[in-house]
């Protein structure tokens, strides 16, 4: 049957389904990352015009089996960064769809002047060989992590310390700029290949704080004398599953536990969520802790690949 690649369609008719079976087959692959028709087009519609940013499905026979993102890293300090993340659906590998995405995905990155393509690959035997043999050599390696929230035990909640208080993200509903300036200082710190800078407050709002997947309710930060310290961006796909966006402290408040404290695991558990994902880079040791603290369990591992564009 022959393979076909091509960008979603933006015929609102087709692009409905389109979207539906990139969400299908990211779920499939990748349970941990959650997806929805709705999150597939808002990521569309709201990527940054810097990032150069692609949709890809591969279809046999009117059936999408692959998707790939693709696009520039735009907000990194270092020029000509890209990244291609190829999926296909487990039942439907061997048909050539990942060769296809892949190479269409560098075509477009080298067009948008990248040099250097870098690509999330599960740690799997045939997904390492697949990026083996296109010339991708392995760099870090990140864990996606699941919780059972339906039947598994949460370690009881902590009072926070004095001078320590808890919110909701929809405190922040109006202005979330103090939550933005959170967010940049912990992402600028996270270990990675590739080192990301916040600074436009307009497009995060945009493509971050108002993501159909992001839940401001169940979304919690930790104030110290009034002013946030800690987070966690909780994200729900309205079928139950709920996962960790981001979590992360301000450097002068690290070490105190409000990590710990700033979780919404009990709310979302509360609020009908049954299962909980969240993903640590494998050397981040403390959060990796935390999560274990709170029960999490590795249930996949991806790789990071790396390729220069010639």
């Amino acid at each position: 049957m022959t393979v076909i690649v091509r960008a979603l369609s933006a015929d609102a008719a087709t692009a409905a389904a389109d979207d539906a079976g990139f969400a299908a087959v990211r779920r499939a692959c990748v349970p941990a990352m959650l997806a929805t028709p709705e999150s597939v087009a808002f990521d569309r519609a709201h990527a940054h015009p810097d990032a150069h940013y692609r949709q890809l499905i591969a279809e046999a026979g009117g059936e999408v089996i692959g998707t790939a993102q693709v696009g520039v890293a735009h907000d990194s300090p270092e020029p000509g960064q890209g990244f291609a993340n190829v999926y296909v659906h487990p039942e439907r590998l061997g048909a050539g769809a990942g060769t296809l995405l892949l190479r269409t995905a560098e075509e477009h990155l080298a067009g948008a002047g990248a040099t250097t393509v870098y690509s999330w690959v599960l740690d799997e035997p045939v997904n390492l060989a697949f990026a083996a043999r296109h010339g991708y050599r392995a760099s870090r390696r990140a864990h996606f992590l699941r919780l059972d929230l339906a039947h598994g035990t949460l370690p009881p909640r902590q009072e926070p310390p004095a001078g320590v208080e808890l919110v909701s993200g929809s405190v922040y509903a109006d202005d979330a700029r103090p939550l933005f300036a959170l967010d940049a200082e912990t992402v600028a710190d996270e270990p990675g290949d590739v080192v990301a800078e916040f600074t436009d407050y307009e497009h995060w709002l945009a493509e971050t704080w108002h993501h159909p997947l992001v839940s401001r309710e169940l979304t919690t930060v930790a104030l110290v004398d009034g002013r946030p310290a800690a987070f966690s961006l909780a994200r729900t796909d309205g079928a139950g599953r709920y996962a960790s966006g981001m979590t992360g402290t301000a450097r002068a408040h690290r070490g105190r536990g409000l990590a710990k404290l700033a979780d919404s695991l009990h709310r979302a558990r509360a609020a009908g969520c049954t299962e909980a994902f969240t993903g640590n880079d494998a050397g981040n040791e403390p959060m990796l802790a935390i999560n274990d603290w709170f029960g999490y369990e590795i249930c996949a591992t991806e790789v990071r690949h790396v390729r220069d564009l010639g």
